[in-house]
This record gives C-alpha cells, structure tokens and sequence, in this order.
C-alpha cells in the first residue's frame, strides 16, 4: 500500500510563511499526479496546487501569486511553500497523490492532514 505523509504546518503571523511537505513511500510505481487541498471547520475540502509528472501545476484562484507547489521525484516528495500567509489561509491542509501501486493499478491516496494557523 501507499502511504503519504505530511509535515511543516505550524502557527504563523499574516504576512508570514510556511512550506509544507509531503512524502510518499510503499508500493510506488509512478506517481501521475500530486497536490495539495485544504479545509476549514465546516467547509468542504477543496483544491490548493496540483503539480502532474510533465511538472505542469494548477493554482486555486484565492492562492495564485502567493503558494509554490514543487517536486522533489526522487524522493517521491511534493512541497507548498506558502507566502503573505492570510487568515483566511487557515485550514487543515492535506496532501494528495494520484499513484500507481502496481504497473497497472492506480489510486488516490490522501495525507494525514497537517493544521495551518494565520493569526496575530
């Protein structure tokens, strides 16, 4: 099986920054796609950065010009370096991985959830 794990959230003061990771390990194949979502007490989880294998990414309106998703492939990694933190920003932040664990098999994996706090 496939397992991701999450690490870097903390509290931050707006303005401030943070970068978060997440690591992939077990049965990995390749690794089509991966990204980040976040949600916040009583909302739906939605979409922050998707980066895909060609290193092409896709940005939530609300975070474009502020958030950097990267790659690290060799060590099956994924980064959101996060800038001019708001807020609103705050959130339980998840990773995700679209991910083959056999030649043929593919799956969605998700993180753990790591918690982002922007407050003064």
């Amino acid at each position: 099986q496939v397992q991701l794990v999450e690490s870097g959230g903390g509290l931050v003061q707006p303005g401030g920054s943070l970068t978060l990771s997440c690591a992939a390990s077990g049965s990995i194949f390749s690794i089509v796609a991966m990204g980040w979502y976040r949600q916040a007490p009583g909302k739906q989880r939605e979409l922050v950065a998707t980066i895909n294998q060609g290193g092409g990414t896709n940005y939530a309106d609300s975070v474009k010009g502020r958030f950097t998703i990267s790659r690290d492939n060799a060590a099956n990694t994924v980064y959101l370096q996060m800038n001019s933190l708001k807020p609103e920003d705050t959130d339980v932040y998840y990773c995700n991985g679209k991910i083959y664990f056999s030649q043929t098999r593919w799956d969605e994996f998700w993180g753990q959830g790591t918690q982002v706090t922007v407050s003064s």
